[in-house]
């Protein structure tokens, strides 16, 4: 009855915990939740008039498959204006989200065998959607010391006859990391030695980078860009994850693949949304700004509670709202009722049934050795999870 597609993926691990924390709140359980990759912000206060407009005015109906062209040269001009990139609006698609945008991206190029590279710790959905498009992910991973960053050596060594693609997510999620002009000079310089190998890069936390600017793969090779597509979004910058809006970016070929699938399986996104969008990338970046301020004061605040426990060390990353420690020292030891934590999917289920934490074990990003908390909290909330986390961390034995 079930598909052999549907029965080869994995339900999204982050998705499963943040389920269960709502679960267990619902039961009565105080739980505090570090699971979710959703700012705690509300959506800016001119974006949502604009929507409101729309809908009083009675802007009900469909927009073309690839969207509005009033917004998308508004992300034409925002990737000028903000990425020094130049687009035309005929390759832009707007979408169902950053998430859709990506999963399109690969049904439009993948074929069966085809190698996608991901470095790992990667975000839960891309090894799946490289499946659902029948092909074969190839994570590469990465070490705690070197801040999770692929290195060009790396990705060399993971090319074969078989690679189509590689998935760069900068700022990372899960780990916070993001490459600098000279690592992705670095990457570039080996995959111009493969011309055939396309690039999809994920920008959606591009607005949140502590030190300096964001920069992208094309910042660092603009000739690669017939050959790579950007993938952004509303979601994360402008605390906008339930309006489900996103676009990918890329050479014309793709992005008529990408449209053509589409038109198929959801049509354009939301043309409330859409309407919201443009005030975003036209309207004020201020209410941005106070968001990113208060994420890197959260950032700073759990860096140095999380290495004040005994076993954890955490480095300070430098973009998104994660932080991914390592917690090698606590698999082995046993919990108070005297089971032992084998991995990290154990020690976050401990540490969310004994402590009322969630947090997203490693195992799910390709990474056993870590676990991925996520900061879009209050100070409050970040307060006493800290103590709920030394609590559990300290009666482990």
């Amino acid at each position: 009855m079930i598909s052999n597609r549907a029965e080869n993926l994995s339900e999204s691990q982050t998705l499963k915990i943040s389920g269960r924390a709502k679960q267990l709140a619902r039961e009565g359980v105080s739980v505090i939740s570090l699971s979710a990759g959703e700012p705690d912000f509300k959506t800016p206060a001119h974006i949502c008039n604009a929507a409101i407009e729309a809908i009083t005015d009675g802007f009900h109906g469909y927009t073309m498959n690839t969207g509005m062209p009033e917004l998308r040269e508004a992300v034409v001009n925002k990737l000028k204006r903000d990425n020094d990139l130049t687009y035309s609006a005929d390759e832009i698609v707007l979408s169902n989200g950053a998430k859709q945008s990506i999963g399109f991206s690969l049904l439009a190029t993948i074929n069966l065998g085809d190698e996608v590279l991901i470095p790992a710790p990667y975000w839960v959905s891309y090894p799946e959607m490289v499946k659902m498009a029948q092909g074969t992910p190839v994570p590469i991973r990465t070490s705690f010391a070197d801040q999770f960053k692929m290195t060009a050596e790396q990705l060399r060594e993971h090319i074969t006859p078989n690679t189509k693609a590689l998935i760069l997510c900068s700022p990372s999620n899960p780990t916070g990391t993001c490459y600098t002009l000279k690592e992705l000079k670095e990457i570039a310089n080996v995959l111009r030695e493969y011309p055939d190998i396309l690039i999809f890069s994920d920008e959606i936390y591009e607005y949140i980078v502590f030190n300096g600017e964001h920069v992208s793969i094309l910042n660092a090779a603009p000739d690669l860009q017939d050959r790579t597509v950007v993938i952004n979004g509303f979601s994360k910058g402008f605390a906008m994850t339930g309006w489900r809006l996103g676009y990918a970016a890329g050479p014309k070929a793709i992005i008529s693949a990408l449209a053509k699938i589409q038109s198929q399986e959801t049509s354009a996104p939301s043309s409330i949304s859409q309407k919201a969008g443009i005030a975003a990338y036209t309207g004020s970046m201020a209410p941005v700004s106070r968001m990113r301020d208060s994420f890197l004061e959260r950032r700073n605040y759990m860096v140095k509670a999380l290495n004040e426990i005994d076993g954890v060390d955490c480095f300070t990353p430098s973009g998104a709202f994660y932080l991914f420690p390592d917690i090698r020292a606590f698999l082995g030891k046993s919990t108070p009722s005297g089971s032992t934590i084998k991995t990290s999917t154990d020690l976050c289920l401990y540490l969310l049934e004994d402590h009322g934490v969630a947090a997203v074990p490693g195992d799910a990003f390709g990474e056993p050795g870590g676990l991925r908390i996520s900061y879009a909290s209050s100070m409050e909330q970040l307060k006493e999870a800290i103590q709920r986390l030394s609590n559990g961390f300290n009666a482990l034995t």
